[in-house]
């Protein structure tokens, strides 16, 4: 189930983390393929070395030497060596590019996923640790596959040769490297097995350090405003010792690599057995050089597997985040196949209740009935309910008990993009992007040209002020608008939805953060932007109470009383208190 679904080329099997991360994998079969061949052209032509040094120095013992066969020798070397720097800069470049696609797919799909999910999810989901995911262990795939699978592969590779050369000395000769291939997979499942859980523990601290460090620096105004530096560095320090921790506990599981100890045993043992069968002589001192100079390819995968395998298993950590973070299941769904009409405006809510969080709820058995083209007035004292109840009407969140009906039609069954697209919601905290201030007024209507941006701007009383700016329009602003005061930013956030001319217009205590003179202006906008749509107004300003068609008055989760201004100043006594309060601040 989700609450928005995008059209993309990326298919993947998100069932466990090892057939996602396959999956990804597989999409790049020609890079792999030239993976492959690169890694095994790479070992044979490395095993081209001591087979032929092995050549060389029976040609240069013989009586008398046979100085052709030692340049033949060495010619082979060189040929084969230049053909081997080939073959690995084709490994290297065919992983390389698998990581950075697999890298850019695999972030293409979570973002696509986290646009899916409901507000609910991203309430409950801390901010730095959805980035950490999004950035960091996303990346950690990469390093994943590039240096790390790409060393794997090759190693393997130099694995084989050994097993496939000795035996042509003599058969006894494959006994050793056997030995090691054995006992190198052994050790290495185990090793595997140990360093998972720290792999985790490594990139869930990371995380937590991250998370802890992006409330920060978003409340930074709040920790400098409040002198709380000192207990912000020391959570800090506490999470960033954290992660050391995790680290070191990596660092001393890899130091206790056991394959660095089976190198030396088996590079003992096969000396020791080559220099008996040459005592026997059963085989020549070229054979003794040569299959030592095999064994000691084992040296490439005893030493580099210590940081390959590493970066595996902390690849595969970051792909298990990833993965967690995308299988969050979402509270919505698209309903692709719902109603797509265009939206009258009539709203009804029939025995409504909603909570953010199972157990605790925040409206409670709401019921009332708005006509087309009417404004509502929502009035209450702060935490009973007024936004709660709009943000239901675009299905933000859905009701857990009753039902909201829009044009007699349930929201849950009208198609989620439509619905919104229709309903336009200026909430107290507005969120401007880092873009032009065009750009930031055209966001929900992209297609709109400059002269419509422009009259938008003009109905919120916006245009006077975006021309002071030298680049006017053009001007980009900080991040979340900081560089614009409180009431620029709530008239750019107006003309956002007079662009859209919206059916259903949500204006959520909007005029809050003006004076008493833009008030007047943007008042006037308000009322032709009001006329002939449905319009929610949550609002302390009586002038707007005043001349709304239906006044709502809440408390404690509850609808206290419903009807005009005038018949709630006759019949609730909530209303008037509530009334009487605005007036005094007033």
């Amino acid at each position: 189930m989700s609450e928005f679904v995008v059209n993309s080329s990326i298919t993947s099997d998100k069932s466990t983390t090892n057939r996602w991360v396959l999956s990804h994998f597989l999409h790049q079969k020609l890079l792999i393929v030239a993976m492959f061949l690169g890694a095994f052209g790479n070992a044979a032509l490395a095993a081209v070395i001591p087979v032929m040094l092995g050549v060389a120095f029976n040609a240069a013992l013989a009586d008398p030497p046979d100085t052709r066969r030692i340049g033949l020798a060495a010619l082979a070397v060189i040929i084969s060596q230049a053909v081997r720097s080939v073959l690995q800069l084709g490994r290297n470049f065919s992983s390389a590019v698998i990581g950075e696609r697999m890298e850019r797919d695999m972030r293409e799909e979570l973002y696509l996923s986290l646009l899916a999910k409901s507000m609910t999810f991203h309430d409950m989901q801390p901010v730095g640790d959805t980035m950490a995911r999004a950035t960091n262990d996303v990346h950690e795939v990469n390093l994943m596959i590039y240096p790390g699978v790409n060393l794997v592969i090759g190693s393997a590779n130099f694995l084989l040769m050994p097993l496939l050369l000795a035996p042509r000395y003599h058969p006894l000769l494959i006994i050793p490297p056997l030995f090691f291939v054995l006992s190198y997979v052994i050790a290495l499942i185990r090793y595997l097995r140990v360093l998972e859980p720290v792999s985790d523990w490594v990139r869930r601290s990371f995380g937590l350090m991250n998370s802890r460090l992006a409330e920060a620096i978003d409340g930074i105004e709040l920790v400098k405003g409040s002198a709380q530096e000192d207990q912000e560095t020391a959570v800090f320090q506490h999470n960033a010792a954290e992660y050391r921790n995790a680290t070191v506990q990596q660092g001393y599981i890899e130091a206790r690599f056991l394959p660095l100890l089976l190198m030396g045993l088996t590079t003992a043992f096969g000396f020791g057995l080559a220099l008996y069968l040459f005592q026997q002589g059963q085989i020549n001192v070229g054979d003794v050089v040569a299959y030592m100079g095999l064994l000691s390819l084992f040296g490439f995968p005893t030493f580099i597997s210590l940081m390959a395998y590493s970066r595996i298993s902390l690849g595969l950590a970051g792909a298990r985040r990833v993965l967690e973070l995308m299988n969050e299941e979402t509270d919505l769904d698209e309903n692709v196949g719902g109603d797509q009409g265009e939206i009258v405006g009539a709203v009804q809510f029939e025995a409504v209740s909603f909570g953010y969080v199972d157990g605790v709820e925040v409206l409670q058995n709401i019921n009332f009935t708005v006509q087309p083209g009417q404004t509502v007035a929502i009035v209450g004292q702060t935490g009973s309910g007024k936004s709660s109840v709009v943000k239901l009407l675009n299905r933000t969140y859905d009701v857990g008990h009753g039902r909201v009906l829009i044009d007699g039609i349930d929201v849950r069954a009208w198609n989620l993009a439509a619905l919104r697209q229709q309903i336009s919601i200026i909430e107290q905290d507005i969120f401007l992007f880092s873009r032009s201030l065009a750009d930031n007024i055209a966001f929900g209507c992209p297609g709109a040209t400059r002269e419509m941006v422009i009259e938008a701007a003009k109905a919120a009383q916006a245009h006077d002020f975006i021309l002071t700016f030298q680049d006017g329009y053009d001007t980009v602003i900080g991040e979340r608008g900081v560089t614009l005061s409180g009431g620029q930013r709530q008239r750019l956030a107006l003309a956002r939805a007079f662009l859209t001319n919206p059916r259903i217009l949500v204006l959520d205590d909007s005029t809050s953060a003006v004076d008493s003179a833009t008030e007047d202006q943007i008042q006037k906008a308000i009322i032709h932007a009001a006329s002939n749509r449905t319009t929610f107004l949550i609002t302390h300003r009586l002038s707007q109470i005043r001349w709304a068609d239906l006044v709502l008055v809440m408390r404690k989760g509850r609808l206290e009383a419903q009807g005009t201004h005038e018949e709630l100043m006759q019949t609730s006594p909530a209303y008037r208190r509530i009334f009487e309060q605005y007036e005094a601040v007033t």
